[in-house]
């Protein structure tokens, strides 16, 4: 359970925040409520958009599957409701009786089926209508639409507090052609006087990528707003997420890149649906690569994990490739930075091992974590992961939203992992003890996101990068650098440096290190902080950099390992399964590019 910290150390911490140019604020911009029609069917009947913010700014709430009062360990800054567009709302309103719904001949039916314990069918109709891309048109029609719109977006201006909770108006674009997974979600700067204006576009008006981008365009333009749409959960888009070719088949041409980077400046890395980092069929001299691997496709009518696995399913590869086509066209497609977030279908945001309220309610207890949902998934297969965490000036929509279009955001499997990544060609060692670090991040770099260009005669770029411990969590193992280059003949590599060691390691000449330890205790699922540092600070500077080789450099920071939620769970129950005991939590920052 996390904890107070005393009052003086508050009150000095927080001054030293106060002192610096932009503020750490940590938020979820994917949470699902009953709104979404999965929700509703995986056993999510009442927890509204209402109890979703209640929950994430730090009041009790009923859970929607166990039935008991839970409440987050820490509140969030921030949340992005991200209910399906499709068909959104539409069940709750059955259920609930709305008369624009049960009045047509198929809300009847499907009326008619939820009172007769039918619900997982309805779901699969659902399901197999969102894959053709078919509408169930009698429940997908504008009236319908707008009403359920309107009403989420009163609610969120309702929570919505400046400067103190940020509520952003947003939903979710669902298109799976195939069982292929190309979501994305799609939230604003502004408020219900301007999202009123709109119907959110779904996956049923196209689920071509390329229109979605077109409406906002034409959308922004309209009402005089703007946009952000984070692709999520790529792991499972069938190698099409991140590809080399557009939804046609094909080669991307720099109109496409350059759109894609208008209205996709971040994606979602980590989530309750795995990690979508790397891949270890990708990186295999990457020992840390197989984290939290998922492989379980949308598809209602697969029973098992289906192991199909592209480049274009995976944030590193996708990175990587994106420096090879910019090289062709002259613009690069996936520039992007990263963000977590849960993707939770139980109106709980925040993952968290030890306070996990599951994927969906229908496996949200220890003794349900067996039932299977779509692709044959369990609830031991899911993650308790991840977070958004953003640099920013102030906690309002304005400013989180213009960190989001510069990058300045960053990626965790959950825990509050303090991450400060600057890049620039003027930085010393003292500067990672300085009190003013942040101020001479900025004021000798670049922050992550950024770009560096024309490396200075005999120079490589240098990266100023401070990582401090969930205040209430374990410590910190170690501080990796990822980098990404083009090698002469043009083809994307890869290479991983270990820059800061917890315990006073230091990295062996064949540049392995030894393990920070392990000291989890299997008959509690308890561990201490006896091992690991709780801050580590470094300037490192690339050893093996070519001024005429692209590249990015991005940091990733580890824990110390600790129970994954499943563990806590075959402790309750008595029972041991085929899931990991314990895991290593991390924090991906977002890339610093170098372009010659």
């Amino acid at each position: 359970m996390r904890r107070l910290l005393p009052v003086g150390f508050s009150l000095v911490f927080a001054a030293a925040v106060q002192a610096e140019p932009t503020r750490l604020f940590w938020g979820d911009t994917h949470l699902h409520t009953s709104f979404s029609p999965d929700a509703f069917f995986f056993g999510n009947r009442d927890a509204t958009p209402d109890v979703a913010y209640r929950y994430a700014k730090g009041l009790p709430i009923v859970d929607p599957g166990s039935r008991a009062r839970v409440q987050i360990d820490t509140p969030l800054d921030f949340l992005v409701i991200a209910d399906h567009a499709e068909m959104m709302g539409v069940p709750y309103g059955l259920y609930q009786g709305d008369a624009m719904m049960t009045g047509t001949l198929e809300g009847k039916r499907f009326l008619d089926m939820l009172k007769a314990g039918e619900a997982e069918q309805v779901f699969k109709e659902f399901i197999q209508s969102l894959n053709a891309n078919r509408a169930i048109d009698s429940l997908n029609t504008d009236r319908i639409r707008r009403s359920v719109w309107q009403r989420s977006n009163a609610i969120a201006e309702q929570y919505n507090e400046p400067g103190k909770f940020t509520t952003f108006i947003g939903w979710e674009w669902t298109s799976t052609p195939g069982g292929n997974n190309l979501h994305r979600v799609v939230f604003m700067p502004d408020g219900a006087n301007k999202s009123g204006q709109f119907i959110p576009y779904s996956s049923l008006d196209s689920d071509k990528p390329e229109q979605l981008w077109q409406w906002l365009d034409n959308t922004a333009k309209t009402v005089n707003t703007d946009f952000v749409a984070i692709p999520h959960n790529s792991n499972i888009s069938g190698g099409l997420m991140f590809s080399r070719q557009d939804s046609e088949g094909r080669p991307i041409t720099a109109d496409y890149a350059r759109t894609r980077m208008r209205w996709e400046p971040v994606v979602e890395a980590t989530q309750i649906k795995g990690d979508s980092e790397t891949h270890p069929l990708f990186s295999p001299d990457d020992e840390f690569a197989d984290f939290e691997t998922y492989s379980f496709m949308i598809d209602a009518e697969a029973t098992e994990a289906n192991e199909r696995v592209g480049r274009g399913d995976y944030v590193r590869t996708a990175l990587l490739d994106g420096m090879a086509m910019e090289t062709a066209i002259g613009v690069n497609p996936y520039k992007f930075a990263l963000i977590g977030s849960s993707d939770a279908h139980t109106s709980r945001a925040g993952a968290e091992e030890d306070n996990f309220g599951g994927k969906a309610p229908l496996a949200s207890t220890p003794e349900t974590l067996d039932y299977k949902g779509i692709g044959g998934v369990t609830g031991w297969d899911m993650a308790a992961s991840g977070l958004a965490a953003v640099w920013a000036e102030e906690n309002t929509r304005e400013s989180l939203f213009a960190a989001f279009k510069r990058r300045e955001v960053y990626a965790t499997s959950g825990p509050r992992i303090a991450l400060r990544f600057f890049g620039g060609w003027e930085f010393k060692a003292s500067d990672a003890e300085a009190r003013d670090l942040a101020r001479r991040g900025y004021g000798k770099g670049v922050p992550m996101g950024g770009e560096l260009t024309s490396a200075p005669r005999k120079k490589s770029p240098s990266f100023l990068i401070e990582a401090v411990k969930d205040t209430v969590g374990a410590n910190l193992d170690r501080i990796q650098v990822v980098k990404g280059y083009l090698d002469a003949d043009g083809k994307p590599q890869e290479k991983i440096y270990n820059v800061a060691l917890s315990g006073g390691r230091k990295v062996a000449r064949d540049g392995r290190v030894l393990p920070v330890g392990n000291t989890v205790d299997l008959t509690t699922g308890r561990y201490t902080n006896s091992i690991g540092d709780s801050r580590l600070t470094v300037v490192w500077s690339d050893p093996d950099f070519d001024p005429t080789q692209r590249a990015f450099y991005y940091a990733r920071v580890l824990q110390i390992p600790t129970p994954r939620h499943t563990f806590y769970d075959e402790l309750a129950l008595q029972q041991q399964k085929k899931t990991p005991d314990f895991i290593q939590e991390r924090a991906y920052g977002s890339p610093i590019w170098y372009t010659p």
